[in-house]
């Protein structure tokens, strides 16, 4: 709600409208399908040396990096592989590396998603940008730049788990990209940041009612891909992602001003059982 007090209605019109962000991982979704024809054509004891070398490159140490695979339901695909890296450099490695096993050449790409783990700071932006403005501090300014850097290495400490977290290892896995809107009658990028900031809060609120139900990471990736953000959903059962997502489309900010992409649903495939998805079995390969 809008103040009466037109001095307050001066320093919210004076607010920076972008709010700050920390970011964290560097992730990469890879959506595949399996050339299932060709790969029935190996011997046993191909297939079985094929998913070893596989097994062996996706079960890197966790220093290394974190990579998780899922089974795909439905048309999109067959596998998903989403990768947690410290950088786009380690992304790029890890996808050559898959590039270059012998599995490759039986996994045909059908999409990928390139983004950031990203925390958006409305609450901490919108107090901080309020209290310096009501101190008559100027937008970028030396004083103003140096204020936000010390929110930000706050909250950066604070917020550490949550900006480098593990790939969580619940049995589903929802994901889908998604925007705000931006068209001539609604335009989420021209609100007041203070209303995005209410907005924002309202909505959070849906999903604080399923902690401990779902396990939820943002990656941001304007720049990066095709999309504004990209939302993981990890959970031990799959309805509770439509419920979350079918409550969450009543708050203002999905029912007005959201546009959302492709969803993929997989369940997680341990690195150990891939020979078991692919139909590799060790009694087979001995056998032949």
């Amino acid at each position: 709600m809008s103040s009466s007090n037109p001095a307050l209605q001066t320093v919210s019109a004076e607010l920076p409208a972008v709010p700050l962000t920390l970011e964290g991982l560097s992730v990469l979704h890879q959506m595949f399908r399996f050339r299932w024809p060709e790969w029935r054509k190996l011997s046993a004891s191909r297939q079985q040396e094929i998913a070893r070398e596989a097994a062996a490159v996706l079960s890197a140490p966790e220093e290394a990096g974190q990579s998780a695979v899922y089974s795909l339901l439905g048309h999109k695909g067959d596998l998903m592989l989403v990768h947690f890296r410290d950088s786009f450099d380690e992304l790029n490695a890890a996808e050559l590396q898959l590039n270059r096993t012998a599995l490759q050449e039986y996994l045909e790409p059908m999409h990928s998603y390139l983004s950031v783990i990203e925390l958006g700071l409305y609450d901490s932006s919108v107090k901080l940008f309020r209290q310096l403005a009501e101190r008559g501090v100027a937008p970028l300014s030396e004083e103003w730049n140096r204020a936000v850097e010390d929110t930000m290495e706050r909250q950066r400490q604070a917020m550490r788990p949550r900006l480098y977290p593990k790939i969580p290892d619940s049995h589903y896995l929802c994901f889908y990209p998604m925007d705000r809107k931006r068209g001539e009658q609604k335009n989420w990028y021209t609100l007041p940041i203070e209303e995005r900031q209410r907005q924002m809060e309202e909505h959070g609120m849906v999903g604080r009612r399923y902690a401990g139900k779902v396990q939820q990471i943002i990656t941001g990736s304007i720049g990066f891909d095709d999309w504004e953000w990209g939302v993981d959903l990890f959970a031990p059962e799959p309805l509770v992602f439509k419920k979350l997502i079918y409550e969450m489309r009543f708050d203002q900010v999905s029912a007005v001003y959201a546009a959302f992409g492709q969803f993929f649903v997989g369940l997680r495939c341990p690195v150990q059982k891939l020979c078991e998805w692919l139909g590799v079995s060790e009694e087979r390969s001995l056998s032949t």
